[in-house]
């Protein structure tokens, strides 16, 4: 039987990841410093990746596949490096905010160099930023770089964009969600809703991670789903799986970031990924699952307690007032 060990385990991919697995018949084993948030087809190894020789010691006597859901920088790809000997492959997960435009433009620096104009779609040749450790994307590229450069046996980095999917802490459906649950009746989106900013549900990085473990698999894979949905698809998709309806109401575009109506998704500037693994489906057809767990996991509970990540957002996601103001003047 196959072995697999998942290092951030207990988090949204790593949970869809192992569950993906077993189904495929692995024997799976979960690292982190938290227990799982569900019973599941897995055994549960504490882990804190930061002692030294704690991920040698949880993996013991080896795994054919060990993934890293949370890896950031070249540290941890020397972490991951240093137990290379006890396993067969290594993936990654990174993310496609390393892709840069002509002029050297990323997501990171958007606010203030200006959105990337990125080709549609972006494959997984498109450059990418030097890796340093300035910021999140240098960081990743200095970890993928790393990795690629010295693993001695196979390893695969997956480059994942908005990911979506049950135990989140970065749950950008809660835009839609909560203006839905406190009965909003018109929600504003900038860019007139048509920003479109690629999403990868937790299912299609399984589905990526069972191809890529076969053999002849490229190192580094684009994942998205089948779709790469504009803002307003988005909230549609989100109120079929809730049951509820609002009015988008599109406002007119304006320089990156927007004033008013920026949701998770609102870019000036299409963000669009290929992919030559598989996937799960579309958008509308894989974020009813994270939609599901968001209205339970919020029920009674401040938000931001629930998604520390998506609270730490540089905007406020739910100024009502404000919001008031410019969809009286929309009208």
């Amino acid at each position: 039987m196959a072995s697999a060990f998942i290092i951030g385990g207990t988090g949204q991919i790593g949970i869809a990841v192992a569950r993906r697995l077993a189904e495929e018949g692995w024997a799976v084993r979960l690292g982190s410093r938290t227990p799982p948030p569900a019973e599941g087809p897995w055994q549960h190894v504490p882990l804190d990746r930061s002692a030294p020789d704690a991920l040698k010691t949880a993996i013991g006597d080896g795994a054919d596949l060990l993934m890293d859901c949370i890896a950031f920088d070249e540290a941890d790809a020397d972490g991951l490096l240093s137990a290379q000997a006890s396993v067969g492959h290594i993936i990654a997960v990174s993310s496609a905010s390393v892709y840069r435009d002509e002029q050297g433009r990323t997501l990171d620096e958007a606010g203030e160099r200006g959105f990337p104009r990125l080709p549609v779609p972006i494959r997984e040749d498109q450059p990418t930023v030097d890796p340093g450790p300035g910021t999140y994307s240098t960081r990743k590229a200095a970890m993928e770089r790393r990795l690629l450069d010295r693993a001695q046996c196979r390893a695969t980095i997956l480059r994942p964009a908005a990911i979506h999917g049950p135990y989140s802490k970065h749950a950008r459906e809660w835009w839609f969600v909560r203006r839905l649950l406190d009965g909003r009746q018109r929600i504003p989106l900038a860019y007139g809703g048509r920003s479109r900013f690629q999403t990868t549900s937790v299912a299609a990085i399984a589905e990526a991670v069972v191809w890529a473990v076969a053999e002849d698999r490229p190192p580094i894979l684009n994942v998205a789903d089948a779709d790469a949905p504009t803002a307003a698809e988005i909230g549609r998709a989100i109120m079929a799986a809730m049951g509820r309806s609002a009015e988008i109401v599109g406002l007119s575009d304006e320089p990156y970031p927007p004033s008013a109506g920026m949701s998770p998704w609102s870019v000036a500037g299409p963000f669009v990924c290929s992919s030559l693994a598989p996937n799960a489906g579309t958008y509308a057809q894989t974020v009813r699952d994270a939609v599901i767990w968001l209205v339970e996991a919020t029920r009674g509970r401040d938000w931001r307690s629930v998604l520390p990540q998506l609270a730490a957002y540089p905007w406020v996601l739910f100024d009502y007032e404000g919001e008031d103001r410019v969809l009286s003047a929309a009208r």
